[in-house]
């Protein structure tokens, strides 16, 4: 049955990999079960609910990801985008939290339209190899940037950004405000060993690696107080207030708000999150075909856009497809099946919240720093020797970890791409599809 639906032998994988991967990805993304509570929480919307919500929207999205397209990829509420809700849309701009669920939701929508019409395969199909290339590259700097940052290993620095952690950030209180809440030396020192232990099992090449790594790094952690075991732990706990936002919409206010602006930000940043995450895991997977496209991508939008639309009937702010499913990838996974036991994993963890919890950021940050450095393979095709091609590459694939957006990066390199051609007298070599975006990215830049 699971080889007829999945066709597992045809993509050169197996049962027991598959479950791995899954497990795998389930394990570095974990966290937003509770991080986007408490970033929603702070709109107003109630904790619990948000937990709940997150859970369910992301089993669901999944679960469609892997019966509709069959692809190893997991969704779940996007980091930034939550941050956007609360930050920007609920708090500075004043909007009800119902309201701002009600836009989420509209975005939703425009994304399933944009979908049936095959708006976005086009957009996916047609970017240019070298730059889907580099945004393959990208991601997996913008991934380690998130695990060092997570690990506590590199903090902000006001005169060079980042800088490597300092004993000083541990004894003077000014400068360990900028240490991640919770981040110790022990800590730091088990996200290192974490990532030189995961390091040495991918070297002697063993399958499920990463997950490994996760588990004996968050075992590691015990005595050393970074993994924490409250004394009144328990296994099983369910939200509280579950349905507390089901069906919280607020049109009205969208509409007298004049909210366009703030849909068409939603819209624009899980468009390209998405494109850039299927883009760059697949072509790290190998799964783009002869002529640079993904196969099915528009049964893997077509979950993300109705998982959008899901998650914020259900109470939380939209779903994305999520980066962390390169860690399942680079764990084997190349089916629906990762993805499926994923989505399972979401659903257990409704009943077992205080269970996942007591995984530390040092544990999972080693598994986004390995990824990184698989993800960093596809630069080696792309034509260095030919700037037309490096510059908007380039521009790619550092944009992304300097502007701590997947996003950011794709508007960079088409634009840098179409532009560079206009100067050079080469406008044939631009197709209709990175026209059409540029004209977007410069239309957007006035609307930010």
């Amino acid at each position: 049955m699971l080889e007829k639906l999945f066709r597992l032998q045809e993509n050169k994988t197996d049962v027991k990999t598959e479950v791995m991967a899954g497990i795998t990805t389930f394990m570095t993304m974990a966290y937003i079960i509770f991080v986007n509570p408490s970033i929603l929480s702070i709109a107003k919307i109630p904790f619990g609910a948000v937990m709940f919500a997150t859970c369910i929207s992301a089993a669901l999205g999944t679960i469609l990801m892997s019966l509709l397209a069959n692809y190893p990829f997991a969704l779940a509420p996007g980091m930034g985008l939550n941050a956007f809700f609360t930050f920007t849309v609920v708090l500075n701009l004043g909007l009800p939290w119902q309201a701002a669920l009600a836009a989420v939701f509209i975005s939703g929508l425009i994304f399933l339209l944009l979908t049936l019409t095959k708006a976005r395969e086009a957009i996916v199909n047609h970017i240019p190899m070298s730059l889907k290339l580099a945004v393959g590259v990208g991601i997996g700097l913008f991934i380690a940037l998130i695990g060092f940052k997570n690990a506590g290993i590199v903090v902000p620095n006001s005169a060079t950004l980042v800088q490597l952690v300092s004993p000083q950030h541990f004894t003077d209180p000014e400068l360990a405000k900028l240490l991640p809440p919770g981040t110790t030396v022990a800590s730091v020192l088990l996200a290192v060993f974490g990532v030189l232990f995961t390091g040495a099992l991918v070297i002697r090449g063993v399958n499920g690696a990463l997950f490994y790594g996760i588990i004996v790094t968050t075992l590691v952690g015990i005595p050393f107080g970074v993994t924490k075991i409250p004394a009144d732990f328990k296994i099983f706990g369910l939200p509280e207030n579950p349905l507390g936002a089901f069906l919280a919409f607020d049109f009205r206010s969208v509409f007298e708000f004049g909210i366009i602006p703030i849909i068409f930000a939603f819209t624009f940043v899980d468009l390209f999150d998405t494109i850039g995450t299927l883009v760059g895991v697949s072509t790290k997977a190998n799964m783009l075909n002869e002529k640079g496209e993904l196969p099915r991508a528009n049964q893997a939008l077509l979950a993300d856009s109705l998982a959008t639309m899901f998650g914020a009937a259900m109470g939380t702010s939209t779903v994305t497809t999520y980066v962390e499913s390169a860690a399942g990838v680079a764990a084997g996974g190349r089916t629906g099946l990762t993805s499926l036991v994923t989505a399972l994993l979401f659903l257990v963890a409704i009943f077992f919240a205080p269970l996942v919890g007591i995984i530390p950021a040092a544990a999972t940050a080693p598994a986004l720093i390995i990824v990184g450095i698989f993800m960093m393979e596809p630069v080696t095709k792309i034509d260095f020797s030919d700037f037309m091609e490096a510059i908007p590459a380039f521009f790619t694939i550092v944009a992304m970890p300097f502007t701590f957006s997947i996003a950011e990066g794709i508007v960079a390199g088409v634009l840098s791409y179409t532009i560079l051609r206009i100067l050079t007298g080469r406008t044939k070599e631009i197709n209709t599809t990175m026209w059409v975006l540029s004209v977007l990215f410069v239309i957007r830049f006035f609307l930010h």
